[in-house]
């Protein structure tokens, strides 16, 4: 196959790439219909494109079993309304299970999270990633990357190996760092997300960026909206003027090496009433004054 193939996959990536949470039941069980529902609220949105199992769900919080029901839960919510983009990643052949059963299931890519083991080489990062790569051809493949060693020429040489491997989530939190990563792995080659979401998309996209993951999307799908809308347009005042409105409810979560990313993400979801404020170990839930911030937040966005 050839990368033409992934034309469609391909566009996808270069959107708000939705990252949804995987809100918990009274009894610390995944809550399928509110997962269903917070979905459905993206995709009404007009959201159309989906990462279940990311970071913002708290992949790796979820036993396995969860993270292929939450995966068969939004591919089933999605249809034919948005492209799917599974998040897989532990060892490889859970990896690659991972990835199979998502396409057994309707998932169109994959992104495969940042290899979290001690010791990674530049070489094993390519292996890492042509083995789930070629274990799934059909897919697109979109690797995680969030580590600044890497060289773009190892990206590069597993572009050459997997014409599957179509694009790439940038989360090395250095502007110019990525701009010459891109052009060294091939500009033209990946579609390119920003993978530190809102904050950084507009100095991203300056560099080549068509795309930018989103956990606030969950909270507030038209603002995602409207910041890719005037990035697409080269609007960049305009992108700017949200990245303002967003900054605060951003830096809470990017505070203290991110410790309550989902944390705020999940309690401006439940100052919604739409779903708990339950997150599991590592993650925990915010103290009052925290919460009476966010909550401050998500009424201003709704005034």
């Amino acid at each position: 196959m050839t990368t033409t193939t992934y034309a469609t996959q391909r566009a996808a990536l270069a959107d708000v790439v939705a990252i949804p949470v995987t809100p918990f039941a009274a009894d610390g069980t995944v809550d399928e219909p509110a997962l269903r529902a917070l979905l459905r609220r993206l995709l009404d949105a007009g959201v159309r494109t989906l990462t279940p199992n990311g970071n913002t769900g708290e992949f790796y919080a979820l036993t396995a079993a969860e993270r292929r029901r939450v995966a068969e839960v939004t591919l089933a919510e999605a249809g034919t309304a948005a492209t799917v983009l599974a998040g897989v990643g532990h060892d490889v052949p859970t990896a690659i299970d991972a990835a199979r059963h998502a396409a057994d299931h309707g998932a169109r890519m994959v992104m495969v999270h940042q290899p979290v083991h001690p010791y990674v080489s530049a070489g094993g990062w390519v292996d890492y990633h042509r083995a789930v790569a070629d274990a799934v051809p059909a897919l697109g493949v979109v690797p995680y990357l969030r580590n600044a060693a890497l060289p773009g020429a190892r990206l590069a040489e597993l572009g050459a190996a997997c014409p599957n491997v179509i694009g790439v989530k940038y989360a090395v939190p250095d502007a110019a760092r990525f701009a010459a990563f891109a052009r060294d792995a091939g500009l033209d080659r990946f579609v390119w997300v920003a993978g530190l979401a809102e904050p950084y998309a507009p100095s991203y996209f300056s560099a080549g960026a068509t795309g930018f993951t989103s956990g606030l999307v969950n909270v507030a799908p038209d603002l995602s909206r409207s910041m890719i809308e005037a990035l697409r347009s080269g609007d960049h005042p305009a992108a700017m003027k949200v990245w303002e409105r967003i900054r605060r409810f951003e830096e809470l979560r990017a505070a203290d090496a991110s410790a309550d990313n989902v944390s705020v993400v999940k309690e401006a979801l439940a100052a919604l009433g739409l779903c708990r404020r339950d997150v599991r170990p590592p993650s925990r839930e915010l103290g009052p004054a925290e919460r009476a911030e966010v909550a401050e937040i998500v009424a201003r966005w709704s005034a």
